[in-house]
């Protein structure tokens, strides 16, 4: 199961109250990939100091590209829609701006 079927964002209906997953939203999927992988849960904060190797960081993260395309694919409104995941690539400098109503930080474990 891929994180893409969790309900965190917000509906489009601004009168609707229940939050919705990606695959309820038009448009495609987008992966930023970021070094922090090795964050770990303290309490209800999130805390960033252990890293993981860069090489175990790009398993990871192709894992997770791999779930999500997968998560895509066996949705039959995704299809539908034609949605894509789109993925940086893990350990290059990467840029991204956008406005956002955070931040959040979710932990999902797969």
């Amino acid at each position: 199961k891929c994180a893409l079927n969790t309900c965190l964002s917000p509906s489009e209906d601004p009168s609707a109250t229940k939050r919705v997953s990606v695959l309820d939203l038009p448009g495609d999927v987008l992966i930023i990939p970021q070094a922090t992988l090795g964050g770990t849960p303290k309490g209800k904060q999130m805390q960033y100091h252990k890293n993981i190797a860069k090489d175990d960081g790009k398993k990871l993260y192709s894992y997770f590209v791999s779930l999500c395309e997968a998560s895509l694919h066996m949705s039959e409104k995704a299809r539908e829609q034609g949605k894509h995941v789109c993925a940086g690539t893990y350990g290059n400098l990467q840029v991204f701006r956008t406005d956002t109503n955070g931040p959040f930080t979710h932990l999902l474990e797969f």
